[in-house]
Formats: C-alpha cells, structure tokens, sequence
C-alpha cells in the first residue's frame, strides 16, 4: 500500500482523571501557576476516563486518516491489554498499524491527566522502547513527534532514511524530550523539514531566547531549515513564515467555552500538514488547521471531535466576516 501520511512518534492510553474544584486549586504565588490538593489525604474526583491510540503522531494519524489521507502509524507498543486497545482503536479510525511494533514483556505507554477546569497537567512515563525503522516505502509525508529518551538515535536512522529519500516530505512537530535534545543534536532533522510547528513558548525554549516578537521566533526557526514555520499563540492565534511571506490567522470562534483542551495542537498540525498533502496551498491550510483545534477542545481526549473534510469545509462555509488571513 502506497501511503500519503506516516506518523511516527510514541503511542499511549491517557486516563483523565477529572478533579473535583472543591478539592483542587491553581496556586499562582509561587512564579507559576501549580495545582495543589491536600498533602496525604484521600481527594475525591469527579470522573475518569480512559482514552487509548493518543500521543502526537496518533493523533496526527488519526486527524490524517478522518480528513482522507491513507495513513499509517509507526510506534511502539507492549503485549498487554492497552496495546491491544490502541491497535483496536487505531483499526476503527482506518489508520495503518503494520508500522506498530509489540515488544514482549514491555508496557504500553500510559499517562495520568489531571483535568482540572478546561486545562490539564499530565504525567508521563516513556517506556525504554527499541527504536528502529521498518521500511515505509516512500509515503508522500512523514510526521514526526513526540518521542521518549531512549529514542535519541532513532532521529539519526530517520534522518538517514529521508536524506535516500528525497521526494518525502518532513512535517516535524517536536515533543518535549526532542525540545531538550537542543538543535545541534537533530541538525539533520531541522534541515530536512518541510513544515515545522510549535508554540510560541517552545519556540522561546528552542531558541533559548525570552523574546517576544513572533516575527523573530519565526525568523529564528526558519534559519535552522524548514521550509515553511508555523508557530501558534494561543487565543492569539497561529502564525507561518514560508518563501519572504508570514501570515497570521485568528483562531475560529468557540461555539461554547473549551471543555478539555489536550489536542489542541496536535488537530493543528496535522490538519495543517494533510491540507498540503491533499494539495491546498499555505493560506489554505491556514483556514483549516484551527478549526479542526476548535473542534477538538470541545470533547475530552485528543481524538473524539477531530473532523472530516466535509465538516471542516462547511465551517469554513459559515465562518464570521473576521475569519481572514492577513498578511505580516
């Protein structure tokens, strides 16, 4: 099978565990904004939910596979229960798993998210996968995220195999362990990208600058070889810097305030990343990517409201008058 969109990234189960405001607070007298509940207490929760087949490239995948793109996953999972959940789930969404490898004897990746009003905090845990490529063939996009420490030679064989490789496309989101590797460490990667995405506090922690000019971020990331950058903001907005023109967009209008925002970033991207492989333009995919972000926030988990092209193109068909590109 000939593929448009290969994910690779870690797969994972998340549990939201919903946190009940009348015994959980954010503290913001400390620098930081933290959460805090009762030291050695027993602390009532509202809800849990258990969301299997999530991570970055997951989602990414599963975004991919919703809007029309023949899509596949490469990652990692362990011969136990949650494994096999997340290859259940990933069947139901049409994405490809022959990427998937099942390491016996090894967990499945599983987080805890603490959802406490519209926002989480998670905690993760990476198992020590063996990290290798299988062969892919020569998809027309590879997006590659979110990682776990062990993969740090992974990005080499990666590198290598997209340098062979020339007419596949890079969409690189990075995860937070490929945040740390710094950009010398994943040079090779940087150079090779064709669309870039982050936000604009990852885009000060990747330049190792607290400045707050979006078209110095933008221009700071392009200099280090995507083609196109694309950093978002939040309510702000998103931004993209691709040949001499930047863009910003507004996001689309809630239709309601946020119910859970994990995902939000990961609907972007890929919505950004399969708009070009299905042939539309930057501007283009500037319109789409926010409303699939839209969408998501209104569901728990990073899955649920992802949209087809359908239902992305008959938002775009009811979009308010101030919906609009404008150039920088």
């Amino acid at each position: 099978m000939h593929y448009d969109f290969i994910a690779i990234g870690d797969l994972v189960t998340d549990a939201f565990i919903k946190l009940d405001s009348n015994f959980a607070h954010v503290d913001i007298d400390k620098g930081a904004r933290e959460i805090c509940m009762r030291f050695a207490d027993k602390i009532p929760y509202e809800a849990v939910y258990e969301i299997p087949a999530v991570g970055n490239s997951p989602n990414a995948s599963v975004a991919a596979a919703r809007l029309g793109l023949r899509t596949g996953l490469v990652s990692n999972i362990g011969t136990d229960r949650w494994g096999k959940d997340c290859l259940a789930a990933l069947k139901a969404e049409g994405v490809g798993r022959k990427f998937i490898k099942a390491h016996k004897g090894k967990k499945t990746n599983y987080h805890y998210v603490l959802w406490f009003d519209s926002d989480r905090t998670i905690l993760v845990k990476h198992e020590a996968y063996e990290y290798s490529l299988p062969d892919i063939g020569e998809p027309k996009w590879l997006y590659l995220s979110s990682l776990g420490a062990a993969g740090d030679a992974f990005h080499d064989e990666i590198a290598t195999y997209l340098e062979a490789h020339p007419k596949i496309k890079l969409a690189f989101q990075p995860g937070t362990y490929q945040m740390k590797l710094g950009i010398e460490r994943l040079a090779r990667i940087y150079k090779r990208t064709d669309v870039f995405f982050c936000n604009k506090e990852e885009a000060q922690r990747i330049l190792k600058t607290d400045g707050q000019d979006i078209l110095v971020l933008l221009s700071g990331i392009r200099a280090l070889g995507p083609k196109i950058v694309v950093v978002t903001d939040g309510p702000a907005g998103a931004y993209a810097y691709e040949s001499e023109k930047m863009w910003h967009m507004p996001i689309y209008p809630d239709p309601k305030p946020p119910y859970e925002r994990t995902g939000a970033g990961d609907a972007f991207s890929a919505t950004f990343t399969a708009a070009l492989a299905l042939g539309f333009s930057v501007t283009d995919a500037l319109r789409w990517a926010p409303i699939n972000s839209m969408s998501v926030v209104q569901y728990v988990g990073a899955r649920e409201g992802l949209l087809t092209r359908e239902q992305i193109e008959e938002f775009l068909t009811k979009a308010p008058a101030n919906y609009l590109i404008r150039p920088i």
